[in-house]
């Protein structure tokens, strides 16, 4: 099986979920704390492209960080909304799955099924 790379924040409740269902299978996985590690644009494009997903899709819509930024991300273009997304980690929706040619947005958590079969 190829190499399992989960983004995430450690704190997220819905990422500890992913890790602990992978651990628990017995999958050897990869967790990237992109608060730490961050986004460059060529990869978050990529994640984007491999879950057919726009940036504006990926957003953290329920997250204090975007609705103090909602107006003004209204008004952004999806490049710019990927460039914000890279700058301000907390409007990057998570954990991210990625598995080769794919990944998938794992929420909820029981969506690492669809990835992993």
């Amino acid at each position: 099986m190829q190499k399992i790379t989960v983004y995430e924040k450690p704190t997220c409740t819905t990422c500890r979920k992913v890790s602990k269902a992978l651990t628990e299978a017995g999958i050897d996985f990869n967790k990237v704390n992109y608060y730490i590690e961050p986004f460059s644009k060529t990869k978050l494009k990529e994640l984007l492209r491999k879950m057919n997903m726009k940036p504006s899709e990926l957003l953290r819509k329920n997250d204090a960080a975007y609705k103090k930024l909602k107006s003004r991300i209204e008004k952004l273009s999806e490049d710019e909304i990927l460039n914000l997304m890279i700058e301000n980690p907390d409007l990057v929706q998570r954990p991210i799955v990625e598995v080769g040619d794919k990944a998938i947005l794992a929420r909820p958590p029981e969506k690492i099924k669809d990835i992993l079969s």
